[in-house]
């Protein structure tokens, strides 16, 4: 039979299968010219109310607005912001799922988590840095704790030593929870939530007299007085909270900051990952976002999508030191 195909046979192969009478490559550069044609899904691997949720939404009202299509966040908790994290790497990578990557599912949890089922470098097209913050420790008012003077006084006359709340096993402030225990040389009793927002209310409500949270979820509450900030976890004083001293001034070396990016399936198509980065680096410059940043404790990213993966391979690579050393165990 003849190799050749003629213009009958090509004629024929297209009635009878449309779909294969364009090369796939063709039919894929056309559906990424014409992306977005649909809603887009923004998966948050936390509860809503937290910090990881409330970045989401900050940067998702503008982008739908530049891109012409709804995105849909959608909020899937559980074991250290991995549940969400692996739908999102599992997802089709056409550019309609994408993934609040953060410090949690993509710095600590690759250590914490040792059968974990996703590479949090090779499995995501990552995309952009949204913003880095630091933590802060809040108490309930009535717990009786001002500084970390009180802290260390209470928690070592305790029976048990201090309960103190955070967003789940597996987050950043789990972690310092941990880092703490072993500086006061007495463990603290870490509450695990699912979320920020469960374990706030929980503080607010005197179920738990304590937890480490993020600036940027805790923020409004400490300036209503519904808790009182107690220590922050930067090098230095933040300009937004001048009167809340830092861990290092109370004596505690202790320096840490949470980050939070946007993130995709692996193998998401070049153009659609560029255009995502642009949209996003300009959402970040503009001075309502910035204002809003600045009010919550947050500082907006910069990062392109290379600067971005470089990041989250070495923030794996530093936080599985700091997971080895703390004996930390998902609760």
């Amino acid at each position: 039979m003849s190799g050749k195909l003629t213009r009958r046979h090509a004629l024929m192969a297209a009635s009878l299968s449309p779909t294969l009478a364009a090369p796939p490559s063709l039919a894929q550069s056309s559906a990424t010219q014409a992306w977005p044609a649909q809603p887009i899904r923004l998966i948050v691997p936390f509860a809503p109310g937290g910090t990881t949720d409330l970045i989401a939404r900050l940067v998702a009202t503008p982008l739908q607005e530049r891109l012409g299509q709804p995105i849909i966040i959608e909020n899937r908790p559980g074991a250290g912001a991995t549940v969400g994290s692996l739908l999102a790497a599992q997802a089709a990578p056409d550019g309609y799922t994408l993934v609040l990557s953060n410090i949690a599912s993509h710095g600590i949890s690759p250590t914490l988590y040792p059968n974990m089922r996703y590479d949090a470098v090779r499995d995501f097209s990552h995309i952009a840095l949204l913003t880095l913050n630091p933590s802060v420790f809040v108490a309930n008012p009535r717990a009786g704790i001002s500084n970390m003077a009180d802290f260390a006084r209470i928690h070592r006359a305790s029976p048990r030593g201090l309960d103190m709340a955070s967003s789940g096993a597996g987050s950043s402030n789990h972690l310092l929870i941990v880092r703490m225990g072993q500086i006061l040389g007495r463990e603290i009793n870490h509450i695990p939530f699912r979320g920020a927002g469960p374990a706030m209310t929980a503080v607010i409500g005197g179920q738990v007299p304590l937890m480490s949270d993020s600036l940027p979820s805790a923020a409004s509450h400490i300036r209503q007085g519904s808790v009182r900030a107690v220590a922050m976890s930067s090098a230095e004083r933040h300009p937004s909270f001048p009167d809340v001293p830092t861990l290092r001034e109370q004596g505690y070396d202790l320096v840490t900051s949470s980050w939070f990016g946007l993130s995709g399936p692996a193998r998401m198509p070049q153009p659609v990952v560029e255009r995502l980065s642009r949209e996003v680096r300009a959402i970040l410059a503009t001075a309502e976002v910035r204002a809003r940043f600045a009010e919550i404790g947050g500082t907006p990213g910069e990062f392109s999508p290379e600067e971005y993966a470089a990041f989250v391979t070495a923030e794996v690579a530093s936080w599985a030191v700091l997971v080895r050393e703390s004996g930390a165990q998902p609760d």
